[in-house]
């Protein structure tokens, strides 16, 4: 058996860790398969499946536009909506209206418009261009929205006029309003909407079952009775 030299293991072994390096070095200098197919994949929301949002998408406008959620800068049904105008002597006179179940609002000369579901800019935009050039030359048209609330009366702790800040139901209102009263008839909550609709929630029901419990718009009104007993 012959040994080998000195050199040549010397030799061997310096080669050896060439190649070693070299193979760590294009590891570190490309991702793996694995690695490029994770940061690709989409985030699986509930049933669909949407992009992962980084950088300024992960703001909570990104995502909430990425699920498509509508975000409260957005006029929604209940909302009360101001039109003012000027530039023309005499102006026309303000308009107010609260967006209706449709979603829209009627006013003089151009009838119905979509209001829900718009940004005040994009509204007082499509209004301008409705009244300018057809009917006037320089109208100005400014859309402003009041603060969104509803109202919780009757038979509750604290009955008052509450802030909509999104979603809210019927019990969840009352819960806010520091509950009911011991003489409040649970079974016979009245909401009512901003076009007079009036919808008979049983609270006691709909705490257990959330279809039941309807969802509370700006403007809606919530009148707890009294029990007769």
């Amino acid at each position: 058996m012959k040994m080998l030299s000195s050199s040549g293991l010397s030799g061997g072994i310096t080669l050896l860790g060439v190649c070693g390096m070299v193979a760590l070095l294009a590891g570190c200098g490309s991702p793996s398969a694995q690695e490029a197919a994770f940061s690709s994949a989409p985030a699986s929301v509930g049933s669909a499946s949407v992009p992962v949002a980084t950088g300024a998408d992960a703001s909570a406008g990104g995502i909430a536009g990425a699920l498509g959620t509508p975000t409260l800068d957005r006029f929604r049904v209940g909302d009360l909506v101001t039109v003012a105008f000027s530039g023309v002597e005499p102006p026309p006179a303000p308009h107010e209206e609260r967006i209706k179940e449709d979603g829209s609002i009627t006013l003089p000369m151009i009838g119905s418009v979509i209001a829900s579901g718009k940004s005040t800019g994009e509204l007082q935009k499509e209004l301008q261009d409705r009244y300018v050039p057809r009917f006037y030359v320089r109208l100005v048209v400014t859309v402003k929205s009041l603060d969104r609330v509803y109202y919780v009366g009757g038979e509750v702790r604290t009955p008052s006029a509450k802030a909509w800040f999104g979603e809210v139901t019927v019990t969840q209102a009352i819960q806010s309003s520091g509950d009911f009263t011991d003489f409040a008839n649970k079974k016979k909550v009245q909401l009512i909407r901003v076009d007079g609709t009036t919808i008979i929630i049983d609270c006691k029901k709909a705490l257990k079952d959330p279809k039941l419990d309807p969802k509370v718009l700006p403007g809606d009104k919530i009148h707890v009775p009294r029990r007769l007993w």
